[in-house]
């Protein structure tokens, strides 16, 4: 830990994330407020992936968050402070931070999604609600970003749902619905054993389509006038949007290596789109 570095940087420099990386088009302000929204998405997810503690101890830690989120933390740590000044700053309410820590916590007690209508109301709590607070930060003139981020949402969180298959499959988890996997002819133990038939091709072509989809969407749904203050999710729809694409041209092979894009894929990604701002700015 470098001495006098803030928690939400020590979180952005140990992780990887694509989210991280997309924040460079932000002016110092709206970046720094990003980081300490994207550290609190952080600390909380781990929570609730990482067997850091019992299932039980796990709900009672994200309970103190949503507690604090909504009335006040009691004792707050440096994030804590942080993320609790955000909605002074932005329209953000507060019931909707506390509307993610409700995503993740259901991830303690569901292992399975019956139907693709419970899986996007998991997405819409973990994924597009994030959207919905970060378009407040970035700043936006049109009320349309609202479905923008909503479809965005949608489309990121397939995509993690197609891309970790195998990762979640490991910790005795499906995100897939189970009526598309009985609609394929794969089962569950396939799934979780990372054995997955020939049919799981047809399975995962339907996933991407439901992905796409949802992309596109969000293109529709951009509104023109505040497509420069969307710079940061733009970026983040075209990375994933790229990572997509390479999980089906590897034909969906989900369950060793995580397949991701380039550094240097990702700063081109930058440039072009930092160039961008540029232009619309002169």
């Amino acid at each position: 830990m470098t001495p006098g570095e803030s928690v939400t940087n020590q979180i952005a420099r140990r992780s990887k994330s694509n989210l991280a990386f997309a924040l460079s088009t932000l002016s110092r302000t709206r970046k720094r407020d990003m980081m300490t929204f994207y550290a609190f998405c952080r600390v909380v997810d781990d929570i609730g992936d990482e067997d850091i503690a019992s299932v039980e101890e796990r709900r009672k830690m994200l309970q103190e968050w949503r507690d604090g989120l909504l009335h006040g933390f009691p004792h707050p740590d440096d994030l804590q402070s942080e993320i609790a000044e955000l909605p002074k700053r932005y329209p953000i309410d507060r019931a909707m931070m506390a509307e993610i820590i409700d995503g993740v916590a259901s991830d303690l007690d569901h292992r399975f999604y019956e139907t693709q209508e419970e899986v996007l109301a998991y997405c819409y709590k973990v994924a597009c609600v994030v959207g919905l607070v970060s378009i407040e930060i970035f700043g936006y003139t049109n009320p349309a970003c609202k479905d923008y981020a909503v479809a965005l949402g949608y489309a990121l969180q397939l995509t993690n749902i197609i891309r970790d298959v195998g990762e979640d499959a490991r910790n005795g988890r499906i995100y897939l619905p189970l009526e598309d996997l009985r609609r394929f002819h794969v089962t569950e133990r396939q799934i979780l054993e990372g054995r997955p038939p020939a049919s799981f091709e047809a399975l995962m072509e339907h996933q991407y389509q439901k992905a796409m989809h949802y992309y596109a969407e969000a293109e529709r749904l951009l509104p023109e006038e505040d497509r420069h203050r969307m710079l940061a999710a733009e970026m983040m729809a075209q990375v994933y949007s790229e990572i997509l694409q390479k999980i089906r041209k590897h034909r969906f092979q989900v369950f060793g290596r995580r397949i991701g894009l380039s550094k240097l894929r990702k700063f081109a990604i930058l440039g072009a789109y930092t160039a961008r701002g540029f232009m619309r700015a002169v």
